[in-house]
C-alpha cells in the first residue's frame, strides 16, 4: 500500500513535489489505516552516470540528492521506494540499470530505498527471468531489505516463475485513467479481465501478488461510482494498492473511498488468498468472490451493462466454491449469514432474504458475508 508518482506526475517529478505528498500522505491519515511507502518512478535520474558508473540523481529537479529525499520520507514514519530498468534506457530514455546492477543496488541501499520498481524497457533480446534474478541477487548481496516489484507487463507470463524472485510482478501493460479503455489502451476492464485469472490467482499469496498497477482514482477519468469498483476490484484481486494521484488537490469523497477501512481490510486480508469471478447474472452484473480468514466472504457485484440494472440475488441454494484453495459457502434459508455493506459501513441483513438494490451502469455493490 502506497503511492507511485506515475500516474499523475509522469517525469514531472521533483524534490518539493515529493516532499509536499509526503505531507499529505500523512496529514490525510493515509499512514494510520496502512499505506506507507512513497514511490519516486521514471526521471529521477540525470542523463548520465558519473565517471565511476553511478547514478545521478537528477540535479535540477534533486538538488540535494536521493538519500536526503530518503531521509525525509523516513522521518515521516514512511518507507521510500524508487525507479529503475533492466535496460540500459529506463522507458523515459535515462539511464537504465543493465550492466550496473550490483552497482546500483549498493547505492540503493546507501540511499536508503525501501522499495525498488524495476520496468523491462529497452529488454532486447534478454531473458526475464535471468534479467530480474541478477537484480535480485544484487540486493540481496546489498543487505538491505527492498520490496522488489517486477514491472514485465505479464509478456513472460511472470506468475509462473517470479515468487521466487520478487514480492509483486505486473500482469500487463500500463493501465490508462479510463474505466472502459480498448484492445490497445488498457482501462480498468482491461486490465481485469486481459489475463486468466485462474492462472494468475494459482501464483499468488503472502508476500508474492499479481500486480494490476497503479490505481487511477482521483485523477478525473473515472466516475465516482468507476472510483468504487476499481478499488473493491483491486481489493478482491489481492493487488498492491498503489495510489497514483496528486495527493495535494483530492476530494473529500475519493479520500474516503481510499481509506475505507473494511475494503482495506479485504485487500490485506491474512488468509492471502487472491479472489475470483464466480457468475454473471441477470443483464450483465459481475460476481467477483474472496474467501478471507475466520470463514468470512467478499463478495463485489458489478454492474458491467451500458445501463441501470435492478439487483436480485437469491442467496437460497447458492453454493460459492474456491476449487483451487478449497473454500467453499454454501446458503440456506436456516444457516444465512449476515451481510455488510463495505461502502456505507451499515449492516444489510441476512442471507435468507433475497438481495435487492439497483446499480448504476459500472456502479458496485461490495460485501463482507460473515457469521
Amino acid at each position: 500500500m502506497g503511492w507511485n508518482s506515475w500516474n499523475a506526475f509522469g517525469t514531472k517529478i521533483d524534490e518539493q513535489l515529493v516532499k509536499d505528498i509526503a505531507d499529505a500522505f500523512v496529514n490525510l491519515g493515509l499512514k494510520d489505516v496502512g499505506y506507507e511507502y512513497i514511490v519516486l518512478d521514471d526521471g529521477w535520474m540525470g542523463m548520465q552516470r558519473d565517471a565511476q558508473g553511478n547514478f545521478i540523481p537528477h540535479p535540477e529537479k534533486f538538488p540535494h540528492g536521493i538519500k536526503a529525499l530518503a531521509d525525509y520520507i523516513h522521518s515521516k514514519g514512511l518507507k521510500f521506494g524508487l525507479y529503475s530498468c533492466v535496460g540500459d534506457k529506463t522507458c523515459a530514455g535515462y539511464p537504465g540499470s543493465r550492466g550496473h546492477e550490483f552497482q546500483d543496488a549498493l547505492k540503493f541501499a546507501e540511499w536508503g530505498v525501501d522499495y525498488l520498481k524495476y520496468d523491462w524497457c529497452y529488454a532486447g533480446l534478454m531473458n526475464a527471468r535471468e534479467a530480474y534474478t541478477t537484480m535480485r541477487d544484487a540486493l540481496y548481496a546489498a543487505k538491505r531489505p527492498v520490496f522488489f516489484s517486477l514491472c514485465e507487463w505479464g509478456d513472460n507470463q511472470p506468475w509462473e516463475w517470479a515468487k521466487e524472485i520478487g514480492h509483486s510482478w505486473r500482469t500487463t501493460g500500463d493501465i490508462n485513467n479510463c474505466f472502459d479503455g480498448s484492445k490497445d489502451r488498457y482501462g480498468v476492464v482491461q486490465i481485469v479481465n486481459l489475463r486468466d485469472q485462474e492462472k494468475l490467482r494459482k501464483a499468488a499469496g503472502p508476500s508474492h501478488w499479481n500486480d494490476m498497477d497503479m490505481m487511477e482514482i482521483g485523477n478525473g477519468g473515472l466516475s465516482y461510482f468507476e472510483e468504487e469498483t476499481h478499488f473493491a476490484l483491486w481489493a478482491i484481486l489481492a493487488s498492491p494498492l498503489i495510489l497514483g494521484n496528486d495527493l495535494r488537490n483530492i476530494s473529500q469523497e475519493t479520500l474516503n473511498l481510499i481509506k475505507n477501512k473494511d475494503i482495506i481490510a479485504v485487500s490485506q486480508d491474512s488468509l492471502g488468498i487472491q479472489g475470483f469471478k464466480y457468475d454473471t447474472v441477470q443483464d450483465n452484473i459481475e460476481i467477483w468472490v474472496r474467501p478471507l480468514i475466520n470463514n468470512e466472504w467478499a463478495i463485489c457485484f458489478s454492474n458491467r451493462s451500458d445501463k441501470p440494472s435492478e439487483l436480485n440475488f437469491e442467496w437460497n441454494g447458492k453454493n460459492i466454491k474456491d476449487n483451487i484453495y478449497n473454500y467453499e459457502i454454501s446458503f440456506s434459508n436456516d444457516k444465512a449469514y449476515k451481510i455488510r455493506n463495505l461502502y456505507s459501513h451499515k449492516e444489510m441483513g441476512k442471507t435468507n432474504k433475497v438481495l435487492k438494490c439497483k446499480l448504476e451502469k459500472n456502479q458496485s455493490l461490495m460485501l463482507r458475508l460473515y457469521k
